[in-house]
């Protein structure tokens, strides 16, 4: 059987000594809740749940998946009984509004919880995610009385949320979806249409399911601005949140995956299905990018917690596994062989993942730190900051972290060899889960895109001058200490090829617009690279200096990063100055 221990060593280390938590919390009122004693003990609770009641059930899970009879959705075995004890340990509304049932707890808290439910069962963690987001969108847009009637419901897990956007033919594109809204005499709305790809919009966990609906009124302008969003039951909820009468919307069929298996994704039939708006009409995409963006988030930490799985597993087998000599001599005689750690090659991937994973880890952390000033400090132009460099990294976060994760889980498999390729390891549902994270909540293609496009060609790369002054000014904090020497100067070299680029691109683009979209992806990765190194210069920091094992170990693998990692970034950049000529010179009829 797979194993998992989630990693609360390194987790504390991120938080406590990397970005000093504990003051940072202390130092804003609205977070001044929260404590380094009381994480710990959330984390250690969720540490027992993710390893004792998900991952026994993740494997089981994947070979029965869900079914599908008339309209019903059944989970795989232990799923529902799984549900009620998260929910009922107040899981769902960890990070919730205290006034809904929740605990109030910031984002560095939850993006670690997430990373440990990842680790051990992503289509279960998919089911409250989704919950968790529509109450995010609601709680940001919806009016008191639609909030004060589902969410305490939502997050006690008695009900669950869902996301409806894809449409056969529309995907990316939402400007064009056919699901109408048709207005009614009460205030409500009739919902009409067909939305596919749905996670958790049928399924036997809870007693009643909450869908937010993108569709259009029937006067609404073209495209995206044409676009509202709505909250419709699957059962009708009384003044008294009791249920009533079944509204009309059904799930038509679930689709058959290649990972993910035990999270129902449905085909979703709304047939003048009763609902109520969200915020105001016509302005449904931008309540629903508060949910997008949070799963946005989300899938990246899907990322992470895939990649330290496979480390785990695939560290411990190469410690057990015998294969071959050491070339620079025996290292194990008393045994017939020595073990796969002796070949560096074997290091080489091992360390690969784990310099990933505690950079990814630091990252999370930060675009999570980011989130909680946009949201509690009492400072508008921090605020403000805070919004604009989430605006910037989410889209890195999504796309890099689950780039990586499944190259990580890919590496991990590469490790065990056959054994790798064979299911009771476990490393190849890893890899099938890990798959679908670069694809739904936007492919990692449009998150590139929107990163080159959006986030910094529109601005002029305003953004990324600020992202860059950060990085700099930090930096500078490692001059006079030898030990880091190394990492300062390549943190520096690495934000002046970030910054060169960015200019060339910007400028380019003025005269091409498709330059943007060509340098995209490998922009993307060396954007993440950049951040990753930004990440262990902060861990190197926290570490030198000390005796123990644990942080010596820290300062070589940001020496590992940079030496083998690292000069990735040079090559990407080359590549975005290639330009898009090489690509956009064939003619449509080539890719007949």
């Amino acid at each position: 059987m797979p194993l998992f221990k989630a990693p609360l060593r390194d987790m504390r280390f991120v938080l406590d000594e990397v970005f000093n938590a504990n003051e940072f919390w202390q130092a804003n009122p609205a977070m001044s809740h929260v404590d380094l004693d009381t994480v710990n003990a959330i984390l250690e609770e969720m540490a027992k749940f993710s390893e004792n009641v998900l991952l026994p059930i993740n494997r089981s899970g994947d070979e029965e998946g869900c079914t599908f009879n008339n309209g019903v959705v059944t989970t795989p075995k232990g799923f529902k009984e799984a549900f009620k004890q998260y929910a009922e340990g107040g899981w769902i509304g960890l990070g919730a509004e205290e006034e809904f049932g929740g605990q109030a707890m910031p984002k560095m808290v939850t993006v670690l919880t997430d990373e440990m439910l990842f680790a051990t069962n992503p289509s279960f963690t998919l089911y409250p995610l989704l919950t968790i987001g529509a109450g995010m969108a609601m709680t940001q847009h919806a009016g008191a009385e639609l909030n004060n009637l589902y969410l305490p419901k939502m997050y006690s897990g008695e009900w669950a949320g869902t996301m409806c956007l894809t449409e056969p033919h529309s995907g990316t594109d939402l400007g064009i979806i056919r699901t109408k809204a048709e207005p009614q005499a009460d205030g409500s709305f009739l919902i009409s249409g067909t939305k596919i790809f749905i996670t958790g919009g049928e399924h036997d966990l809870c007693d009643n399911h909450i869908h937010l609906v993108l569709a259009k009124l029937p006067d609404a302008p073209a495209g995206s601005r044409g676009i509202s969003l709505f909250l419709v039951p699957k059962f009708h909820v009384n003044a008294d949140g009791s249920l009533g009468e079944r509204n009309t919307v059904a799930a038509g069929s679930i689709e058959h995956k290649m990972g993910i298996k035990g999270s129902a994704t449905c085909v979703m039939n709304f047939d003048a299905a009763k609902g109520y708006l969200v915020g105001k009409v016509n302005e449904g995409l931008a309540a629903m990018f508060v949910m997008m963006n949070y799963e946005r988030l989300s899938m990246g930490i899907q990322g992470l917690g895939a990649s330290e799985a496979a480390y785990q597993n695939a560290a411990a087998y190469a410690r057990d596994r015998l294969q071959g000599r050491s070339a620079t001599g025996v290292k194990m005689p008393e045994k017939n062989a020595d073990s796969l750690l002796v070949h560096p090659d074997v290091r080489r991937m091992l360390l690969k993942i784990r310099a990933n994973n505690e950079a990814g880890r630091a990252f999370a952390i930060y675009a999570a730190q980011q989130l909680d000033l946009n949201k509690y400090s009492e400072d508008p132009a921090v605020r403000k900051a805070a919004a604009d460099r989430v605006a910037l990294l989410t889209p890195v976060v999504k796309a890099y972290l689950t780039d990586k994760g499944l190259e990580n889980c890919i590496e991990g498999q590469q490790v065990l060899g056959g054994h790798g390729y064979i299911r009771e390891w476990g490393l190849e549902q890893w890899v099938r889960d890990t798959r679908i994270a670069q694809i739904y909540e936007g492919t990692n293609g449009v998150q590139a895109h929107d990163l080159m496009g959006r986030k910094v060609a529109k601005n002029d790369g305003v953004f990324v001058a600020s992202y860059l002054a950060e990085i700099r000014a930090f930096n500078e904090t490692l001059a006079g200490d030898a030990s880091l020497d190394f990492m300062r100067v390549a943190l520096a070299q690495a934000a002046d090829e970030i910054e060169s680029a960015t200019q060339w691109v910007v400028e380019q683009s003025k005269v091409n617009p498709d330059e943007i979209n060509a340098a995209a992806v490998d922009y993307m990765h060396a954007f993440g690279l950049l951040s990753f190194a930004y990440m262990w210069a902060k861990l190197a920091k926290a570490a030198a200096g000390k005796s123990d094992t644990f942080y010596i170990d820290k300062l070589k693998l940001a020496r590992f990063f940079v030496t083998r990692q690292l000069p990735e970034l040079t090559s990407r950049i080359a590549t975005i100055k290639a330009g898009a000529d090489s690509v956009m010179q064939f003619d449509m009829d080539y890719f007949a």
